[in-house]
């Protein structure tokens, strides 16, 4: 079960037609984007945090 949810994850997502979509549309779609960038950039920063924290114990 969890091979098929790492399989799942490293697939990349249909991008969306943006020709269909209206320019509010579009500008919200950046937003969103935007959002989610800044999620994944907070998501690495702690993930560096712990590894930081990890070396550290694991060096004393």
């Amino acid at each position: 079960m969890e091979k098929q949810g790492l399989e799942s994850q490293s697939r990349t997502p249909k991008p969306k037609d943006l020709e269909i979509m209206s320019i509010e549309a579009l500008g919200e779609y950046i937003e969103e984007m935007e959002a989610e960038i800044e999620r994944v950039h907070a998501t690495i920063l702690a993930k560096h945090d712990w590894r930081a924290n990890a070396d550290t114990f694991f060096k004393n």
